[in-house]
């Protein structure tokens, strides 16, 4: 299916340009991420999801974000290199977005219309929401900060069939 959402260009931390189309996958979590969160250790899980799944067709893309109390405030190396040394993160980082605003970054515009959050709100409320994305159908399904990555995996698995 050629999604738009798919097109979408997002550049990498270290500075390739991408567009989710780029990824052969069968399912894509995209995070909105911060390194000084109190859901930070939730990179462990979303380790865990793409050393599991990955060559299934799982694809976890971070999306590190300084909107919500300035919890990313590092550039891409210090991103990386936390990321990295801390949880040992290998799936790809994406460099410092906006994920809310007039500033937010047009994927995350186009997945918050194509999965809102409770009452219809458009807004993402805090670093990691996770949006579960099927390539195939352009299907967007959002998780709260609060759910744990292990929680996703019936949803992934269904995807990954």
């Amino acid at each position: 299916m050629a999604d738009a959402l798919l097109k979408i260009p997002c550049i990498t931390l270290t500075g390739e340009q991408k567009a989710l189309a780029d990824y052969p996958a069968k399912a894509l979590l995209v995070v909105n991420t911060a390194s000084q969160c109190g859901f930070t250790p939730q990179y462990k899980g979303l380790e865990q999801l793409w050393q599991r799944y990955r060559e299934q067709g799982l694809v976890v893309l971070g999306f590190p974000c300084n909107q919500f109390g300035k919890q990313e405030p590092g550039d891409a190396h210090e991103i990386a290199q936390f990321c990295e040394l801390n949880f040992g993160v290998s799936f790809p980082l994406f460099r410092k977005i906006e994920v809310n605003g007039a500033g937010a970054h047009p994927l995350f515009v186009e997945l918050k219309k194509r999965a809102p959050g409770f009452f219809g709100s458009q807004g993402v409320k805090w670093n990691f929401t996770k949006f579960l994305l099927d390539p195939a159908t352009g299907k967007v399904t959002r998780y709260a900060p609060s759910t744990k990555p292990d929680a996703l995996t019936g949803s992934i698995e269904k995807l990954l069939r």
